[in-house]
């Protein structure tokens, strides 16, 4: 599909700038990389024979009384030395590059937290668990949840925004009242009594900021509302009878949204640094899901082991470095001034 000319030259203005055309794609390599976790790491082989028969682990929960009648009845472990020893007897089995799930304590693994290895190629943390199959699904969790509070709390603030900047006068007043007296209501101690009661789980989690979140956008979408309001276009539209709704829909809205999109790579930023806090306090997602705030509270906490503490700083910190070039890309794209 060919782009209108306009979007070619903002898509070349991106693509020029060096910083954000790479960081574009060392992004998405590690999206493509976080969102295929199951097969990259993993405690359950990839593909499984069995006296003839063809399974695939990664997919369907196995019994290991499926493997001989010694066994318990629960779900197989395939890093049990007796288990593996009994599939290797009639079959054989295909591992992922990392053997190990976020949730798994390694076999036979020095004490722990225990240095990078050829096996453990980021060491193991303070339980024994594979660093780096946890930076995987943490990476995981974290863009996903950015990503979702990101679109969430922007289709909010901009609707929110829409109907102050158009409507003016009474609304945007009770509406701006509403939105000082929301934003001075102290979150954090609201999560505290939240966590007190109940384990936030990531929808959960992903609901109560987004009651907060949603006023990132609302002042710049209002204040081009109010500009745009004022103009010919507009003007004439109304005086047609053109509904309110399509007004803002197909005349204002795309005005709008050059100032919006520049945004959000920074407010996605946010998002992730959010819950990356939340979950460094411990009340975040629950205690023992992988994510790289936990990464960071590991690393604290223990001091002797400083691979926990670099892996920390240049995961989270590196991702932040990614979306923070990619949105001054976006920023120069968008800005009329630098158009070929």
């Amino acid at each position: 599909m060919r782009l209108p000319p306009l979007w070619q030259r903002r898509a070349a203005v991106f693509m020029a700038h060096r910083r954000g055309r790479v960081s574009l794609a060392i992004f998405l390599t590690v999206l493509a990389l976080s969102l295929g976790a199951n097969l990259i790491a993993n405690s359950r082989p990839l593909l499984l024979v069995y006296r003839g028969h063809l399974y695939v682990p990664v997919l369907e929960r196995l019994p290991e009384t499926l493997f001989g009648a010694d066994f318990l009845p629960t779900e197989a472990d395939y890093e049990n030395p007796a288990v593996v020893r009994a599939i290797r007897a009639h079959g054989w089995m295909v591992l992922p590059p990392i053997p190990h799930g976020p949730s798994n304590i390694v076999w036979n693994a020095p004490p722990a937290p225990a240095p990078p290895s050829l096996r453990d190629w980021l060491g193991t943390d303070d339980v024994s668990r594979d660093v780096l199959a946890r930076v995987l699904y943490g990476l995981r969790t974290s863009i996903l949840f950015g990503f979702s509070l990101t679109i969430a709390a922007s289709i909010i603030g901009i609707i929110a925004g829409a109907i102050q900047g158009y409507y003016g006068g009474l609304v945007d007043l009770l509406f701006q009242r509403f939105i000082e007296i929301w934003s001075g209501v102290p979150q954090l101690f609201l999560l505290i009594i939240l966590s007190s009661i109940i384990t936030p789980g990531f929808w959960l989690l992903l609901l109560f900021l987004l009651l907060f979140s949603w006023m990132a956008l609302t002042g710049i979408v209002r204040a081009e509302f109010l500009r745009a309001r004022k103009l010919d276009y507009v003007r004439a539209a109304r005086a047609l009878g053109v509904p309110d709704a399509t007004i803002i829909r197909r005349h204002m809205l795309p005005n709008a949204a050059i100032a919006t999109l520049t945004f959000l790579p920074f407010i996605l930023a946010d998002s992730v640094t959010i819950l990356a806090s939340l979950d460094f306090l411990g009340f975040g997602l629950a205690p023992g899901a992988p994510s790289l705030g936990e990464l960071v509270a590991e690393a604290r906490n223990n001091l002797q082991a400083p691979w926990l503490a670099i892996t920390a700083f240049v995961t989270l910190g590196g991702l932040l470095l990614l979306l923070i070039f990619i949105g001054e890309a976006v920023r120069d794209a968008f800005d009329p001034r630098r158009a070929p």
